[in-house]
């Protein structure tokens, strides 16, 4: 593994030294798409990480049908598109800048 494991996202239990499971990395993700949704953006690294193809079979199984980072995750790994079941504020989608980021 090439990244360091953010302890913030972890604040129930002890953060995993490692993510080899499938069940580890979906863990993972469901903790990263809640704190990016809500704003808290990873580390260059654990961006990197989750793109990588060893990444595609966990994001595919979350299912977090409600987080825009889920969908972009999605995207990032060539999956098909999943009905997105949250909404966008109107703040985010008529921000004219939104395409910049």
């Amino acid at each position: 593994m090439t990244f360091q494991i953010d302890g913030s996202l972890y604040p129930d239990i002890d953060p995993p030294a490692t993510l080899d499971t499938r069940e580890d990395k979906i863990d993972f993700i469901a903790r990263l798409c809640s704190a990016w949704d809500f704003g808290l953006l990873p580390d260059w690294e654990t961006i990197v990480e989750v793109r990588k193809e060893s990444w595609r079979e966990a994001i595919d199984v979350c299912n977090l049908l409600t987080s825009p980072t889920y969908h972009l995750l999605r995207e990032w790994h060539q999956l098909p598109p999943a009905q997105f079941l949250g909404n966008i504020p109107a703040y985010i989608r008529d921000d004219p800048y939104l395409a910049f980021i």
